[in-house]
């Protein structure tokens, strides 16, 4: 059986820039100085370079943290991964089934009714249609939703559509998960069964990739931490896990009863 992992060489992403004036051009590229590179392409036309060559080998049983301020390119890079962006040069190279939860509620349609739409995300995420019915139960059960899901999700609540699109998002087992951020949906009882369920997904991939501004999920979840800086990587190390405090147990607990 072929191990998961992800290659990548030499990869560019970059996005053009059409403007009509020269005054919404300069204030297009000012409100990306803190994002990626600005340069241009062969027609002359101003592009952002969002990645910037990038090199790098993610293997099975990593745990890797994304790292860097807002526009470095962390999401554009998760979303390359995913097969959102296409690089413009360099190649990448993916061996694995992929999940991803960047946009758990990417896909939602809200004239169609809660199973209906556990159907258009199953197809949306490569399911087959018999798949999905095996699902269906167990995506159900878990949303708590109960009769709503005969109703069009128009009629929901913003949280019990984040419970839908989590149960549904969470539902399928990969090698490969790729996440933005660390979820967080529902009402107290419902995070707390929801954040189980993260724990488990991300304990059974063989690849994790997580882009995060949290120091102390980097140090619990990941093995490896990359920092991203307009596009490029500054930084590549090893993450040792934070462990439990160990309990000193007394010298003479022999004896007490």
């Amino acid at each position: 059986m072929m191990s998961s992992s992800i290659v990548a060489e030499g990869i560019s992403v970059e996005f053009p820039i059409y403007e009509n004036s020269h005054r919404s051009l300069k204030k297009a590229v000012l409100n990306l100085t803190t994002g990626g590179r600005i340069g241009q392409d062969a027609g002359r036309h101003a592009i952002v370079r969002a990645l910037d060559e990038l090199s790098f080998r993610f293997s099975e049983g990593e745990r890797i943290g994304l790292v860097g301020h807002n526009g470095s390119g962390k999401t554009t890079l998760l979303r390359t991964l995913s097969g959102v962006y296409e690089p413009v040069r360099g190649s990448l190279k993916v061996s694995g089934s992929v999940a991803s939860l960047l946009d758990v509620s990417m896909g939602l349609d809200s004239d169609a009714t809660g199973f209906e739409n556990i159907y258009l995300r199953g197809i949306l995420d490569g399911l087959s249609p018999a798949r999905i019915r095996s699902k269906i139960d167990e995506i159900a059960d878990f949303s708590d939703l109960g009769e709503y899901l005969n109703l069009p999700v128009r009629t929901y609540s913003s949280g019990m559509m984040l419970r839908l699109a989590f149960s549904i998002s969470t539902s399928v087992e990969a090698d490969i998960l790729i996440m933005d951020e660390w979820l967080s949906v529902g009402d107290a009882e419902f995070s707390a069964k929801a954040a189980q369920r993260l724990e488990a997904l991300v304990g059974s991939a063989s690849i994790v990739i997580v882009a995060t501004h949290d120091p102390s999920l980097v140090e619990r979840v990941c093995t490896r931490k990359i920092g991203l800086e307009h596009g490029k990587i500054v930084s590549d190390e090893l993450v040792v896990l934070k462990q439990a405090p160990s309990v000193e147990v007394p010298s003479d607990s022999a004896s007490l009863p």
